[in-house]
């Protein structure tokens, strides 16, 4: 493991020089990896559309 001291814009500068030099089919498989973990970062909230539904009716007099 290397540790680099480098400002946040040089950090992304290097992160794009890297994504650019993968081909069109490696770029693409590491999209899908990153959508795949991204999905499964956890959230707090959460909405559960099929939980605490409750309908209000107002009937007419």
């Amino acid at each position: 493991m290397e540790i680099k001291f480098q400002t946040k814009k040089e950090s992304n500068k290097q992160q794009q020089e890297d994504f650019l030099k993968l081909s069109k089919v490696e770029r693409f498989y590491s999209f899908l990896h990153l959508s795949e973990s991204v999905s499964r970062f956890p959230v707090k909230n959460k909405i559960d559309k099929q939980k605490d539904n409750f309908l209000i009716v107002i009937k007419p007099k």
